[in-house]
């Protein structure tokens, strides 16, 4: 792929993440930031967007920015991803620019596709293994995906939030009036249930977890999963961190623990890697690469919904390690 893509938010921790990412892929950063030399007017972003083939957003808090580049990626007619993790912004957009005439990818990054894509994944597998028989072909991607509830447990050594991170987590919370969310009876619900911790059986060793650290998996994985029920859960220490610490960010192991129940069928899938940012970068890079070198629908959907999900699962390799 060599192609000219526009970075929003370059100078941002993420942001510098994804610049390398797109180098090593061939292509030709344009790295865009909220100063003086990109204002955020309409006829400056369309500017600035013009001789980029795709547009990246990495700068948070993303309920500001996505909406002035989604629209000027379609007045430019350029793909447009970002990597929020922004609940109700991520849910604004899909829904929002659902019909757009552009591919429009919301959290392509750690929160949102990841754990989407391992969803997928399995059930994809599982579909196939139960409804089709050896000699037929493979699963279309058109069959609906189901499931009776998903749950996601994230087991982070650390978590030291960047300031985008932190900024965006404060606006949400302002949204959101202070209270919490979940994702029950196939809808976000917003309560003021105190927060709880139990033992989650992580491959390696149990180990507490904040129960309802609730991400934008809650978004992205009904958005095209049947599924009434999903909740995400956080490793005790990495919440800590976020409500605590004042430190950088530093590079963390990480390991996410994805189990679905469909039926009387429980499917369980895990993957590990390092910093949950650089990671980001080469889902982003991925996504934009595969939108500008085969033909795909438009209007927003998840990377997990749009692309084979397996196949692009084990294109993040070696930055994602899939244990079972």
């Amino acid at each position: 792929m060599t192609h000219s893509i526009a970075v929003y938010g370059a100078s941002g921790h993420t942001g510098g993440f994804v610049l390398a990412a797109l180098r090593a892929r061939g292509c030709t950063p344009i790295p865009l930031g909220r100063s003086d030399a990109t204002p955020d007017t309409p006829a400056a972003l369309d500017r600035a967007l013009s001789p980029a083939a795709a547009v990246i957003n990495c700068a948070g808090p993303f309920a500001a920015t996505a909406t002035p580049l989604i629209n000027s990626a379609i007045r430019t007619g350029i793909p447009y991803v970002d990597v929020c993790a922004e609940i109700e912004a991520t849910a604004d957009t899909l829904t929002q620019y659902a019909t757009a005439p552009i591919p429009v990818l919301p959290a392509t990054a750690f929160f949102g596709t990841l754990a989407d894509l391992l969803t997928t994944t399995a059930l994809t597998r599982h579909t196939a293994s139960a409804d089709q028989r050896p000699t037929e072909p493979a699963l279309p991607l058109s069959t609906p995906l189901t499931a009776d509830e998903v749950q996601v447990a994230y087991a982070l050594s650390n978590w030291h939030p960047t300031p985008g991170t932190r900024t965006s987590g404060a606006v949400s919370r302002t949204r959101r009036e202070g209270r919490r969310v979940r994702y029950t009876n196939g809808r976000l619900d917003y309560h003021d249930a105190p927060p709880a911790t139990e033992t989650w059986p992580f491959p390696d060793a149990p180990r507490p977890v904040a129960t309802d650290f609730t991400m934008a998996d809650v978004v992205t994985i009904p958005h095209h999963i049947a599924v009434p029920e999903v909740r995400t859960h956080m490793s005790a220490n990495a919440a800590a961190d976020v409500a605590t610490s004042t430190a950088a960010p530093t590079a963390q192991a990480f390991l996410v623990d994805v189990h679905i129940r469909t039926g009387a069928t429980t499917l369980r899938t895990t993957a590990t890697g390092t910093d949950i940012y650089a990671v980001t970068a080469p889902m982003a890079v991925e996504a934009v690469h595969r939108l500008l070198t085969t033909p795909h629908p438009a209007g927003a959907t998840t990377a997990a919904a749009l692309f084979d999900a397996p196949d692009f699962l084990a294109a993040l390799a070696p930055h994602i390690t899939v244990l079972r």
